[in-house]
């Protein structure tokens, strides 16, 4: 996309994320400390990945590197819903916290696939400009030098 160093922040899924990151960090702390080794850590990473992966994409130079990147943060916001929703079916967390962050994880999803897919029509109409423009342009009606045949004109 290539904005500059800083445009990310004006991203509502990167704000979004950082909301979300905090609120799973408040909810690691609520584990027991047998899954403090196993399920927090990896909590942790792929929430950080989230935020993370908009950044950087949002500074690349181009579109496709920051598609790349959306869809990184894409997968690690799934990672979050499944560890989370594990959390809840093995006794782990309480059910209307991971409630909560699950409907946060919904609505990140859905803001990250809608700027997925306004990327994907950006570029679909830049490369369509880029198509008509380099298209030859049609050559003047030619006239034919072959002789008129009257039983071309009849099609019976």
């Amino acid at each position: 996309m290539g904005t500059d160093q800083r445009g990310y922040e004006d991203l509502v899924g990167w704000r979004k994320a950082l909301d979300l990151a905090e609120v799973v960090y408040r909810l690691v702390a609520l584990l027991p400390r047998e899954e403090r080794f196993e399920l927090s850590p990896q909590l942790r990473r792929a929430v950080v990945s989230i935020a993370s992966n908009i950044a950087e994409g949002a500074s690349r130079l181009g579109t496709a590197e920051f598609l790349y990147h959306l869809g990184v943060s894409r997968g690690s916001l799934a990672e979050v819903d499944t560890l989370v929703e594990i959390g809840a079916r093995v006794g782990c967390l309480p059910r209307p916290d991971v409630n909560r962050v699950r409907a946060m994880i919904e609505e990140e999803r859905r803001i990250l696939c809608g700027l997925i897919t306004s990327l994907h029509r950006r570029t679909a109409r830049q490369v369509g400009a880029r198509r008509t423009q380099s298209l030859p342009q049609p050559s003047p009606a030619r006239t034919s030098s072959l002789p008129h045949s009257p039983s071309s004109d009849n099609p019976h």
